[in-house]
């Protein structure tokens, strides 16, 4: 390694600490962050939450001139400038959301080169290119690219104008970045922005702190209603496919008592903006919306997205889920699946220009919802990413099927496919194995036939569940275009006729999912200083009219909880806490922080304090007593008194059941002695005074 590249890596890494409060950067920020720093053009797809600004606006930093960052959404624009003026960084935005002497002054700070970084929606582009051309650029940044190629699953036209950037600032290095893109979208974003030399950075996909959750779509508002329960005031998305479900789910939870709002292109731009606005500043904690919502959203203390349909296809469900958990900590998604969504959303895509593309990213999605192992492992390998353990943060990890031989029901459901003549949907079908006593199976006559009845000791959801799995299993097949009618395969004849063997995954209960979840648990283990920190820097927030987040995600408010610094250089070590916030709100939080731990250390017993030194900080007996400036006996003292009081420590741990057996024969022999120095004297003082204490309490128990 050179002296020079030493010195930027030691630059880069001082602005990261100085501006952003970080000492150290994600996977793959360093080598993309160099990349533009040699002047190379660069594409960079990286995961929500894996830190794709930072890939820009520090190479912005370093360099000289001006950054002009290419930004689809004015929500998204705002939410960046705030957070970079928040950091002490001179930033601005150019759009039509301005005023003409507010977008003047903009264009004066870029003349005179006190900018850093310029937010330009693509449509405003042809206004600034002559400007620009009179000013020092130091990068183009096109966020958001997948936006410019026809094979992304979010196509804008207004992106086509990014084409000539190379040809009239062909000096200027250019990064695309984007969190989804598949290869053939990779290769288009190249060509449309002419970088076909671009180095391509691929960082990995997995966001293990996200919870993958796929249930079946019957009773959703009920499971809903039964999620939101346990999870107070965290902020949360729930995506619909249709407007009218937006606005209807939005009501029902309105009348259950939660703060949530609808939101659909159907609003006034004023509304629209009212809504993500009380979303962002966390007055309104749920929205209720189709999938137009989000992209613009820069907010990190998301908890939780709910998909009430199914997405039609992984690139826009990955995007969508990413939302959640962009400061790292715990999050919990969930995707309703259900046979009716597939059949809407094959409707939808029908006719169109890229029919045959759609339905084929919609059979995907279909095969991850329907998948019987590690979720994760799905979502991976399908941006070409493959781990080879499971992720144990998924619901299939946590409550994995039991297999067991479902030949029987397979036979049952092949010979019911073909009594019908292959010509019926999945819902008749079930309908008949069931002997279902309606109009529709008695109109065609269905009653006769031999199979009518045949499974109609299995629940109808538990039926679907398995038809489903052949459908997987490639036994039984769907003609979409011919009203979703169910055929036999190939292999449905070994079944039928051979005696083919088949397994089937046992269907998991609502209530068997997601016992555990690290969310949840996370919530329950939050102190009340973290309540205090959030209480404060909403006033603090409401104070300058930002979101909270621009003051401190959640991730930098945890570790404040968790290092629990008293001062100021201990409050600098934060993570997030840069220069500009260690100015501005170091005094604020330190007086929290202290009267806090001030407050507790007066309230608790110093036998609590002892034992919550061995609980929660995991001290041996002896580092507590060192660290007290007690003695072990004190300290063992202790603990007979929490465990007297009900706490749960386990006492066995430091007393073996012979020695008990001891004290009680020596209380036997001595015959009721009074206090414990006789029974110190009797054991010839090899016994402390603690174990005596504590044997005599457990053999009173």
């Amino acid at each position: 390694m050179n002296t020079s590249t030493t010195t930027q890596q030691t630059d880069i890494k001082s602005l990261l600490k100085t501006h952003f409060g970080y000492d150290d950067f994600l996977a793959n920020q360093e080598e993309i962050i160099n990349n533009v720093l040699d002047q190379h053009d660069t594409i960079a797809i990286m995961p929500t939450g894996g830190g794709k600004s930072l890939c820009f606006q520090l190479p912005a930093l370093a360099m000289q001139g001006t950054a002009i960052v290419l930004s689809p959404l004015i929500a998204l624009m705002k939410d960046q400038v705030d957070s970079l003026k928040a950091n002490g960084i001179a930033a601005s935005f150019y759009n039509s959301s301005q005023h003409y002497e507010e977008q003047q002054e903009v264009l004066r700070n870029l003349q005179d080169e006190t900018l850093k970084l310029l937010y330009v929606a693509p449509e405003s582009l042809p206004q600034l290119i002559f400007i620009l051309k009179s000013v020092k650029i130091s990068l183009f940044a096109v966020d958001e690219a997948h936006c410019i190629s026809s094979w992304g699953h979010d196509f804008r036209p207004a992106y086509m104008q990014l084409k000539s950037l190379k040809e009239q600032f062909p000096d200027v290095p250019l990064i695309a970045l984007t969190a989804t893109a598949d290869r053939p979208t990779r290769e288009d974003i190249a060509a449309q922005l002419a970088i076909p030399n671009a180095e391509t950075f691929i960082a990995s996909f997995d966001r293990p702190n996200l919870y993958l959750d796929v249930r079946p779509g019957q009773n959703r508002n009920r499971q809903i209603l039964s999620f939101l329960a346990k999870r107070g005031n965290q902020s949360g998305i729930i995506y619909c496919l249709s407007r009218k479900s937006t606005e209807k789910l939005a009501d029902t939870l309105k009348s259950k008592g939660y703060k949530a709002e609808a939101y659909h292109a159907g609003l006034s731009s004023e509304e629209r903006s009212e809504i993500q606005e009380n979303f962002v500043n966390d007055r309104t904690p749920i929205i209720v919306a189709t999938i137009a919502f989000g992209m613009g959203i820069d907010k990190s203390n998301v908890r939780w997205v709910i998909h009430y349909n199914m997405p039609k296809n992984i690139e826009g469900y990955y995007q969508e889920i990413g939302r959640s958990g962009r400061d790292g900590l715990a999050s919990h998604t969930i995707l309703f699946y259900s046979f009716a969504d597939v059949i809407m959303l094959r409707k939808f895509a029908e006719g169109t220009e890229t029919e045959a593309y759609q339905l084929a990213k919609l059979e995907r999605m279909q095969q991850y919802a329907e998948a019987l192992s590690c979720r994760r492992k799905a979502l991976l390998g399908y941006f070409g990413e493959h781990i080879t353990e499971d992720c144990g943060n998924c619901d299939i990890c946590k409550t994995p099927p039991k297999y067991f031989d479902g030949t029987l029901i397979a036979q049952k459901v092949c010979s019911a496919v073909a009594r019908l003549q292959e010509q019926e949907a999945l819902g008749m079908v079930l309908d008949v194995l069931r002997g279902a006593q309606n109009a529709q199976v008695y109109d065609k006559g269905y009653q006769h036939i031999k199979t009518f009845g045949a499974a109609k000791d299995i629940s109808w959801r538990d039926l679907q569940q398995y038809v489903i799995q052949l459908l997987n299993q490639g036994i039984l097949q769907i003609y979409f275009h011919e009203n979703g009618r169910l055929l036999l395969t190939p292999l449905a004849k070994k079944v039928l006729f051979e005696n083919k063997k088949v397994r089937l995954a046992n269907v998991l209960q609502e209530t068997e999912i997601v016992k555990t979840d690290k969310a949840e648990k996370s919530s329950r283990k939050r102190a009340d200083l973290f309540d205090k920190l959030r209480t404060l820097r909403t006033k603090l927030a409401n104070e300058i009219g930002m979101p909270a987040y621009i003051v401190f995600s959640d991730a930098s408010l945890e570790d404040m909880e968790h290092k629990k610094p008293r001062t100021r250089e201990e409050f600098a070590e934060v993570s997030g806490v840069g220069e500009a916030k260690l100015e501005k709100y170091a005094d604020d939080f330190l007086r929290v922080i202290n009267r806090h731990l001030d407050g507790l250390e007066s309230a608790v017993s110093t036998h609590e304090r002892s034992y919550k030194m061995f609980a929660e900080e995991n001290l041996s007996v002896l580092e507590i007593a060192k660290r007290r400036g007690l003695s072990e006996d004190s300290v063992y003292g202790h603990f007979i008194k929490m465990n007297q009081s009900g706490a749960e420590i386990d006492l066995y741990q430091f007393i073996s059941s012979e020695e008990i057996q001891q004290i009680r024969d020596a209380e036997i022999k001595l015959e009721n002695p009074d206090g414990l120095k006789p029974y110190f004297e009797y054991f010839e003082e090899q016994m402390p005074y603690w174990k005596i204490k504590m044997g005599l309490h457990l053999s009173a128990q």
